[in-house]
């Protein structure tokens, strides 16, 4: 009886996701597959600065972790180009430590928009960006220089119109539950 339990739940499982990685691994309309770069063998931090670094009118991030440099700084030079840039930050992750001085630079940049998970709210463990609507950066790598550089995770860049707007109403939903970052932390 477990194991038909099991199988049940795993067919079920199965079932839920299938829509959502056909949507993600076939292409549609002559959309290119999936990007999907491993770290260590490659840099994810070099991809990531260079994805943002593309960003012309919007950014919009989810971010488990945020402490590597160059990423912040690339989203500050976005932000000094005109690109609107929002990200949704687990807060439990950032009161732990003094901020940077790239993430103060960030967080004080009037283009850029940072709120934080509500501390009731469920466990906000993502790793993922859209760049104009266009293009949909996800995988394991938190946004640390361990995490892009050293550990063994994967960055995977999607440019399927469908994956993007699933990412979009997830980031639009979890934003709206947000608390602004108050003025405190923008002064520290």
């Amino acid at each position: 009886m477990t194991g038909i339990r099991t199988l049940t739940g795993a067919v079920f499982i199965l079932a839920s996701l299938a829509p959502g990685l056909v949507a993600v691994s076939a292409p549609c309309g002559g959309d290119p597959p999936p990007a999907v770069h491993f770290a260590p063998a490659e840099n994810l931090e070099r991809i990531d600065v260079s994805l943002v670094d593309q960003a012309k009118a919007t950014i919009d991030m989810a971010a488990y972790v945020m402490t590597d440099w160059p990423v912040m700084q690339a989203l500050t030079r976005a932000a000094g180009r005109g690109v609107k840039v929002r990200i949704y930050l687990d807060s439990g992750r950032f009161l732990k430590r003094e901020p940077t001085r790239p993430f103060v630079d960030l967080i004080s940049n009037p283009g850029v928009e940072i709120r934080f998970k509500r501390p009731h709210a469920p466990l906000m463990h993502l790793k993922s960006y859209e760049i104009d609507g266009r293009l949909l950066r996800t995988g394991s790598a938190n946004f640390s220089a361990s995490g892009l550089k050293r550990q063994d995770n994967d960055l995977v860049v999607i440019e399927n119109p469908a994956a993007i707007l699933e990412f979009e109403h997830k980031f639009e939903t979890i934003y709206g539950l947000s608390q602004a970052v108050s003025a405190g932390a923008q002064q520290r």
